[in-house]
């Protein structure tokens, strides 16, 4: 079995020594362009592992923590960013943010980085896999908290909003509308959030004694568009649509719009995720609407009551936070001013 790298392996391949090395790293003093060429060389050469920095600068602090997130387009991923950089910059402390497209092999490689940068703690939505990366031996001491998703280790906290009663409130609001067919849309339904808001979507149904659609996954390569002109020529078709997330929904919106279906009059719409749009679209849009900022800024703080800590926590805990229903008019309430109905 190959050994780790050391510091001194590093300094011996860059030339010079350990302390020169140590300095760089914890941003102590400045060395000359050409010497920090030949550490930063030797380190990715020998893929010298922050952990073995971290013993070496035993006590040595950054002010510095890491953020990742699946993608800055989304406004929940946006905001919950922006919570996080308010929070850090309360505390005096600088944020790194990057993107992780879902995919857990960037995820881990952008956490690497982020250990390697010597980030105090981080803040993680996580990609979905069956084995996370986090379990790994250099990940053992690092400060983590997850939000949106449950964390992959029991050691970390989590931040989480009632996914499956929003759905619930959204979908009861549809049948209270007198619809007996609802279509669910959404993204991969092995997404965590995908995943509980089918669940409620299904329980709203079996609630009301209707029965459940299956669930329409629009990630694929078929365009929206497509997918709908199937779903509303079919015979019966639903006469509403839930989409899972904001993504869905404006991708449905332009869909709906493109094959001539009036929203509510040929078709019912709610959605979870709130944006600023929703509100001055034609028709208003009912939605689900989480608590974007909130979520951010509870994983943060949370993040921070770790940091205080003398070492990592052995488990961590699950912060559930609640969503509400905002009521509009696209399943056809006459409503003019939005309503609000606490999810909890």
């Amino acid at each position: 079995m190959q050994r780790n790298a050391t510091m001194a392996d590093v300094a011996k391949l860059a030339g010079v020594g350990t302390m020169t090395v140590s300095r760089l790293l914890s941003g102590s003093v400045t060395v000359s362009e050409s010497t920090a060429k030949r550490i930063h060389k030797a380190i990715a050469r020998l893929n010298y592992q922050p952990n073995e920095v971290a013993r070496a600068l035993r006590g040595v602090k950054t002010r510095t923590i890491g953020v990742i997130v699946p993608y800055l387009y989304d406004p929940f991923f946006a905001t919950c960013a922006h919570a996080i950089a308010t929070v850090a910059k309360e505390h005096g402390y600088s944020v790194l943010v990057t993107t992780s497209t879902e995919d857990p092999a960037i995820e881990e490689r952008e956490a690497s980085q982020m250990l390697r940068r010597l980030v105090e703690g981080m803040v993680i939505i996580p990609a979905m896999q069956k084995e996370s990366y986090l379990h790994k031996r250099e990940f053992q001491n690092c400060r983590i908290v997850t939000l949106d998703r449950p964390a992959p280790d029991a050691r970390f906290d989590s931040v989480l909003v009632q996914n499956q009663m929003g759905a619930k409130l959204a979908v009861d609001h549809l049948v209270g509308h007198g619809h007996t067919r609802i279509a669910c849309l959404g993204l991969r339904r092995d997404l965590y959030t995908m995943k509980m808001r089918y669940e409620g979507y299904r329980q709203a149904l079996s609630g009301a004694k209707l029965k459940a659609e299956p669930y329409i996954d629009c990630s694929g390569n078929e365009s929206i568009a497509q997918t709908l002109s199937k779903l509303l020529g079919r015979p019966n078709p639903p006469t509403a649509i839930f989409c899972s997330n904001n993504l869905t929904m404006r991708q449905a919106l332009l869909a709906l719009n493109e094959i001539g279906i009036s929203i509510p009059g040929d078709v019912a719409i709610a959605g979870f995720d709130d944006f600023e749009l929703a509100e001055i679209l034609h028709p208003t849009l009912t939605v689900v609407r989480q608590p974007s900022y909130d979520v951010g800024r509870v994983a943060a703080n949370a993040l921070f009551e770790n940091l205080l800590l003398p070492r990592p926590p052995e488990r961590g805990k699950e912060i559930m936070l609640p969503v509400q229903l905002v009521i509009r008019r696209s399943c056809g309430c006459r409503l003019r001013t939005t309503k609000v109905l606490p999810g909890s």
